[in-house]
């Protein structure tokens, strides 16, 4: 087939695919420079084949995501302009089944991408885990996929705590440094923290909160995670800040801690979707049995909204971003969190907040694209712009939320806790 053929039956099969998604804010250039404008006038962006195994990937969509994300991921598949408004179109492709019809027709034009040769094979390697789901070695595994990646990556684009969850904002114009150093303040102000006590942070990351709930609020603390990179680069830190008596990160399954009420405060931040739903009454039993009678638990999660439904199969998330990630509505997590004792206190949505923290970090990532190719290279940095990108969309359009719960293991009917929020915000140090 030769390119101009290739090109006309490709533009022909491209207005049959998406022909009635109006507005058609964007424009289309395909491998031979031939392009077909928006209808909108100035394009918001261009989608552009690179070469024509990306209009198989279109083809390849029905229901899911998985080989639109690949087509990007080798560099088939581009786009130029702003990416966030090409989310809802990249919905509508994944989720839209066209008619039989549509289907007979694309057929009939007889399109082949594959005979104009071979596509570029390279990219990010998809998760491949074994072993029984959710058990504590393949979510080991899991962890390491996504957080091992590099440290020096993440810090190009996280703040310079290098905390990886979302950010408490005063101001739209706030920079992330402040937004973040208010989160780990706001954290401490709800877990109500008092000098002396002990406190577990399940999931801590490269030990943000650990550091500052133990420099300014005088706490012991201690971090699990199962990443190594995570847990090496923590404790290096903690080290630097001279707070090796009061905090230590380790290497661990929050599921092998047997310190039964040995903690007066629980806290767990953006950690409980790596569970699984299945999980979550073991997750939350656990927390319950290692805090002692009177403590809190301050637990900090994505949810999936109620009427949203989850992939059916394989997808760019699970497949190249947070393989085995699990997200639940958030009565989900409250039933179970309910049904092993704990008493709900509050419930506070951080959904603006996490959509600002998102546009932050695929900023601060798309400045640094230099660094970030020579850190982990293209695939890798594709992967994580789509990603970071993708959850802004996911955030804004309400499909996502992220709720703090903060749960109290009573002691026969008490709290514990003051008739008003009033103590979170005002410095009780």
């Amino acid at each position: 087939m030769k390119t101009a053929n290739s090109s006309t039956k490709a533009l022909t099969i491209l207005h049959l695919l998406m022909g009635d998604y109006h507005p058609r804010n964007f424009a289309v250039r395909l491998w031979d420079g031939r392009q077909w404008p928006a209808e909108t006038g100035l394009p918001a962006f261009t989608l552009i084949f690179n070469h024509p195994h990306a209009l198989r990937s279109l083809l390849q969509s029905r229901g899911s995501d998985l080989a639109i994300s690949e087509s990007y991921i080798r560099g088939e598949l581009d786009l130029e302009g702003d990416i966030e408004a090409a989310m809802p179109l990249g919905k509508y492709l994944s989720d839209h089944y066209w008619p039989i019809s549509t289907t007979l027709r694309i057929a009939w034009k007889g399109f082949r991408p594959s005979v104009n040769g071979g596509s570029k094979r390279n990219g990010q390697r998809p998760a491949m885990l074994s072993g029984e789901l959710h058990s504590i070695e393949r979510d080991r595994q899991a962890i390491t996929y996504h957080y091992d990646v590099s440290n020096d990556f993440y810090a190009l684009w996280l703040d310079q705590q290098m905390v990886y969850s979302s950010a408490y904002f005063e101001t739209d114009e706030e920079d992330l440094d402040t937004a973040q150093t208010r989160k780990l303040d706001y954290l401490c102000r709800k877990l109500r923290l008092r000098p002396g006590e002990r406190v577990l942070d399940i999931g801590c990351g490269w030990g943000g909160f650990a550091i500052y709930a133990a420099r300014h609020y005088h706490v012991q603390v201690l971090g699990i995670t199962l990443s190594q990179n995570q847990a090496d680069l923590a404790n290096q830190r903690i080290a630097q800040a001279g707070l090796q008596n009061q905090c230590r990160v380790e290497l661990r399954d929050y599921r092998s801690l047997n310190e039964l009420a040995g903690f007066d405060k629980l806290v767990s931040v953006g950690m409980f979707e790596h569970a699984g739903e299945d999980k979550l009454p073991l997750y939350f039993q656990h927390a319950y049995e290692l805090l002692r009678t009177g403590g809190v638990f301050l637990n900090t999660g994505i949810a999936l909204r109620v009427n949203e439904s989850k992939p059916k199969g394989p997808n760019f998330m699970s497949r190249y971003v947070f393989p085995d990630g699990d997200l639940v509505p958030i009565n989900a997590t409250l039933r179970f969190a309910e049904a092993v004792g704990f008493e709900v206190r509050d419930v506070e949505s951080l959904r603006e907040h996490y959509a600002a923290t998102l546009r932050h970090w695929a900023r601060r990532l798309e400045q640094h694209r230099g660094q970030a190719l020579a850190a982990v290279g293209e695939p890798t940095y594709r992967v994580w712009r789509l990603y970071l990108r993708g959850s802004i969309y996911g955030f804004v359009s309400g499909a996502l939320n992220l709720y703090q719960v903060l749960l109290v293991k009573p002691d026969q009917g008490r709290s514990g806790l003051p008739l008003k929020r009033s103590d979170w915000y005002r410095d009780n140090r």
